[in-house]
């Protein structure tokens, strides 16, 4: 890693401190048994998260005003329940049911990792997830964050270069003084062309067992880590 070290680490948080998929296919799950109904639930969390980008991309091309997270869950919710003929489920299950992202649980390492972390820098979230989503998921999770902070606060979602100015700008720092955190390269890559550095924690589970982790090069972030716990050493030394 370079020599120089951060002031303040901002995590992602969808896959890089939780583990959405396994979550959200046990949510499911529970919807089927409470309903009677049978999907392969695990393609219905797949759909689910993959409806996630061309939402938010219909609010940058205006063709939907600016939307929550939760917002937007829903209404990829909404059309994949009518896909599977369950349309007809009252709207407060599926109310209920948007909330499984509130839900999530974390990596085994997250909370242990968190803690140490925070010991030697400010540590908070850059979630596109809305400030309430990431405030439930931290307390039931039991998350040690210093502050949370969302894309809802710039009205800009990841990977646009407000969220991540901003972010600096709200914790006082210099871009540079500032890491992301997260296992999505293209997430990093935006991150570090807005002068952030950057942070990668492998999460290879994150898309299910069959899935392989994305390709980055030697040398592209500041410092590579498997877990938080590692990514404390490396930064702490």
């Amino acid at each position: 890693m370079t020599s120089a070290k951060p002031r303040a680490l901002a995590f992602d948080v969808f896959g890089t401190v939780v583990d959405w998929r396994s979550s959200v296919i046990g949510e499911l799950e529970m919807f089927g048994e409470r309903h009677g109904v049978a999907q392969d639930w695990a393609a219905f969390a797949d759909a689910w998260r993959a409806g996630y980008p061309a939402a938010m991309d219909r609010v940058r091309s205006g063709d939907l005003p600016w939307l929550k997270i939760d917002a937007l869950h829903r209404l990829i919710l909404d059309d994949l329940l009518d896909g599977a003929g369950l349309g007809e489920i009252p709207d407060a299950d599926v109310a209920e049911l948007n909330l499984a992202w509130h839900r999530l649980d974390p990596w085994p390492d997250s909370v242990a990792g968190l803690t140490r972390l925070k010991q030697d820098f400010v540590i908070t979230t850059l979630s596109n997830g809305n400030l309430s989503l990431l405030t439930n998921m931290a307390k039931r999770a039991g998350l040690p964050w210093d502050c949370v902070i969302s894309a809802e606060l710039f009205r800009h979602y990841k990977p646009d270069r407000e969220a991540y100015l901003g972010c600096a700008e709200l914790l006082d720092v210099a871009p540079g003084e500032l890491m992301l955190v997260a296992a999505h390269p293209s997430d990093l890559r935006a991150a570090r062309d807005a002068g952030l550095m950057t942070g990668y924690v492998a999460r290879p589970l994150e898309r299910g067992p069959d899935r392989r982790p994305p390709t980055v090069e030697d040398g592209e972030f500041d410092v590579v880590a498997d877990d938080f716990l590692e990514l404390n050493a490396k930064l702490v030394g």
